[in-house]
Parts: C-alpha cells; sequence; structure tokens
C-alpha cells in the first residue's frame, strides 16, 4: 500500500496542514493553550481520549485539570500515515508523551506514554482539522521518581519550560 510520488506531489499542501494541526494539538496541550487546543478542532468533533468522550469543550475541560496538575509534560508526533480523499482525511500518528505527576505524598513521579492518535481529519473552509479522534495506548512506563531539578540538568541550572502565557515561547515567538 504505497503512495505514488505523483499523488503525494499534489497532497503535499494538505498533508503539510494536517501535520501542522498535529503539532498545534501538541503544544496546546502542553502548554495548556486552550485557544491552540481548539485550533487544533472543530468544535462538533468526537475526541476518545483514554476513557473520556466529547466534543472539543468537553475535552478542555476534562484534560486540562489534569494536565494543570503535572509539573511537566511534552507530546511528540511521529510517523504520521494519510490517506487523502477529497475534503476527508484519515491520518494515524504516533505520540510520545512525558509527564511530570504530582504524587498525593508530595513526590514526583515520571510517566512516559506512546500510541496511536487515529484521526479523521476534515478540511472546511480550506482548513484542515481532527473531525474525529480515538486514542490508542500502546506502550507507557511509569518510574517512581522524576528528576531531580534542584541539581540542574548535567549540573548546569536550567528553568523549564512554562504554561500559557508564561512559557517563553508566547515571548519570543508569533505563532498563531
Amino acid at each position: 500500500m504505497s503512495t505514488k510520488v505523483t499523488r503525494i506531489a499534489e497532497e503535499l499542501a494538505d498533508r503539510e496542514a494536517i501535520r501542522e494541526c498535529l503539532y498545534r494539538y501538541s503544544r496546546g496541550v502542553d502548554r495548556l493553550d486552550a485557544d491552540m487546543v481548539r485550533s487544533a478542532y472543530w468544535p462538533d468533533c468526537i475526541d476518545e481520549h483514554m476513557g473520556f468522550s466529547g466534543n472539543t469543550e468537553e475535552f478542555i475541560a476534562w484534560a486540562f485539570p489534569i494536565m494543570g496538575g503535572m509539573d511537566q509534560t511534552m507530546h511528540m508526533i511521529g510517523n504520521v500515515l494519510t490517506s487523502i480523499r477529497g475534503n476527508q482525511a484519515d491520518v494515524e500518528s504516533y505520540f510520545y508523551g512525558i509527564h511530570r505527576i504530582n504524587l498525593p505524598d508530595g513526590g514526583k513521579s515520571d510517566v512516559i506514554g506512546a500510541g496511536r492518535y487515529l484521526d479523521r481529519f476534515e478540511k472546511r473552509d480550506d482548513e484542515w482539522r481532527i473531525a474525529k479522534r480515538l486514542v490508542v495506548t500502546d506502550w507507557f512506563r511509569q518510574y517512581p521518581d522524576s528528576a531531580d531539578w534542584s541539581q540542574g540538568m548535567l549540573g548546569i541550572m536550567v528553568d523549564p519550560g512554562g504554561r500559557f502565557p508564561d512559557d517563553d515561547s508566547y515571548r519570543h515567538l508569533k505563532i498563531a
């Protein structure tokens, strides 16, 4: 099931717009930027996400308190396979998520989860967004502790990234 080069060339702008949408979603959930997350979903989208099922606003209301209770998160996207049929596309993208969890005893724990987003994208008014999402978790690893930030990375003191609007990216970049 390969895709001919001429077809990929014809679809290149659409494929890139779909990838950018996936990246906006990841940035939005990691920075807790609700408008960025909204820009990745159509308002009538249904997201089935680790026991949750609902539309965009319901997803934000469910996910942001969970993510906000974590010190840090980072979602990365890879292995994006896309099948475009007119104004619809089926997209499978692998994700890798790293989370620093606050434990009830005051400690920290790192959780890494990996899996796939199984998305149906729709193109409306020349814009691709997620219309339906199913999250499949293929792998995870929970560590009993987390890195000791008080010692710095390799002994070099660094400040971790932040959340909306305090993260450095909102001051240094203009990403819409």
